[in-house]
């Protein structure tokens, strides 16, 4: 496997997700020194470890993307370790059941629900739609803030986050996570013209549908089969099914590549099936 990324320092938050576990281990197998960024140490050790047993180079850091001291501390420790950060992944981000409706529409019965009957946007509390703007978006601004200032001026310096084809057209019930995703995209765009003038690129990927930890609450039955919302989902993605996570992978990797996209930034890349090709009939 061609090693185009030897002698780099990736940095990935969310590094012990589903998705972004993926992108950890495709960077380590193409020569990167990998900082596995997570909540818990634990989890982002396993897959650091995972790493390094296959022959790559990991570590793994504990940190609050929330709180900006915690990040600080991160990226001391990464710096330290393996240098500044030549690729910045931001994948750190949430979708808490609790933070969404639980009807696509409201009707007479939603304006007097209480949250025990059903969750509306009458009833929301605004502390659960902050949680998950502070994680998935002002997690990213600090992370960003962070790690960017060392990286202006390296030769091929690359930061992607991941958005979600939810931040183009809100899903239903997805309240929160949808406007914060929105929200990635924008910032995407205004740091790509920002940091362009200190030679760093900026992009983002906007997954579709794939299954992690953060919407198995949403797509699967106790049973494991599909919900009625899955399949829903399935019927508009003309390819039929949904995404597998090392389908994520290639456009990580082109994204990340400053061989391949010197002259990409301001991109947010779908990965979803055509699912946003598709009108509904």
């Amino acid at each position: 496997m061609s090693n185009f990324f030897e002698g780099k320092t990736a940095v990935v938050t969310g590094g012990s997700g589903v998705l972004c576990s993926c992108f950890c281990r495709a960077l380590a197998e193409r020569g990167a020194r990998v900082a596995v960024v997570g909540t818990r140490l634990e989890t982002a050790g396993a897959v650091s470890d995972e790493i390094s047993s296959s022959g790559g180079i990991a570590m793994p850091v504990a940190c609050n993307v929330q709180d900006i001291n915690s990040v600080r501390e991160a990226e001391k420790q990464i710096c330290d370790a393996f240098g500044p950060a030549d690729i910045l992944i931001n994948g750190a981000g949430i979708a808490p059941a609790s933070a969404c409706t639980t009807k696509e529409r409201a009707d007479e019965q939603s304006l007097a629900a209480s949250p025990e009957e059903e969750r509306t946007l009458f009833n929301l509390p605004s502390e659960v739609f902050r949680e998950v703007m502070d994680l998935n978006c002002i997690g990213m601004f600090n992370v960003t803030q962070v790690f960017s200032q060392k990286m202006a001026g390296i030769e091929g310096a690359n930061i992607l986050n991941i958005s979600s084809m939810s931040g183009i057209s809100p899903l239903t019930k997805q309240i929160a996570y949808s406007a914060s995703k929105a929200a990635v995209a924008n910032l995407t765009q205004w740091l790509s013209i920002h940091l362009a003038g200190v030679g760093i690129r900026v992009n983002a990927i906007a997954p579709g549908f794939f299954l992690t930890r953060i919407n198995r609450h949403l797509l699967l039955n106790e049973d494991g089969s599909n919900s009625p919302r899955a399949q829903k989902i399935i019927d508009g993605t003309p390819m039929n099914r949904m995404g597998s996570p090392d389908e994520l992978t290639g456009a990580m990797l082109y994204l990340c590549d400053s061989s391949a996209s010197s002259f990409v930034t301001g991109v947010i890349l779908p990965v979803d099936g055509g699912f946003s090709a598709y009108c509904g009939v």
